[in-house]
């Protein structure tokens, strides 16, 4: 019987305070979910695919955590993110697994619907995405089936940007 494992680890909360304002319990918090949580589903999956020689991870990253932040800077956020790209890397090397990631853009979603209500912010997206246009769920979803899939077979060690172009820049 042939089994394949496959697993997908998105975590996230962000603070968004200047870094000298930021107290240590807010960046623990952040790091335990977006970084910990994250940490340990790998680890708990790695442990089944590895005596089987297969399966897969996918990461859910940020393009915050290939970039400096842009137009919202957030030294706490990016940090984590940035960590899951690394943690990414470490775990396909170490584990000799497909683990990677996904780093969306800013996505349109109930979360976000306050944020693009404003339409001065929402042009300041789009003015630094060249496709001018936020992901829809769907786009990070399709993604990460890709890299759970057959078709990625080759594909460890790698975070895609699905982002519109923002980090061509």
């Amino acid at each position: 019987m042939k089994i394949m494992y496959r697993v997908k680890s998105n975590a996230g909360i962000a603070i968004r305070r200047p870094t000298l304002e930021l107290l240590l319990s807010g960046w623990q918090a952040v790091v335990d979910v977006n970084l910990t949580a994250v940490f340990l589903r790998c680890r708990a999956a790695a442990r089944l695919m590895i005596p089987v020689g297969r399966g897969s991870i996918v990461n859910v990253s940020s393009i915050m955590g290939l970039s400096g932040g842009g137009l919202n800077p957030n030294i706490l956020y990016q940090s984590t993110k940035g960590a899951i790209v690394n943690m990414t890397r470490a775990l396909a090397v170490e584990c000799r697994i497909r683990v990677n990631s996904v780093a969306p853009t800013w996505v349109r979603t109930d979360l976000t619907r306050g944020l693009f209500g404003n339409p001065e912010l929402l042009n300041r997206v789009l003015d630094v995405t060249p496709m001018r246009m936020l992901a829809e769920p769907q786009d990070i979803a399709d993604a990460i089936v890709f890299l759970a899939s057959s078709r990625a077979r080759r594909i460890t060690g790698h975070t895609l940007p699905v982002d519109g172009g923002f980090l061509a820049q």
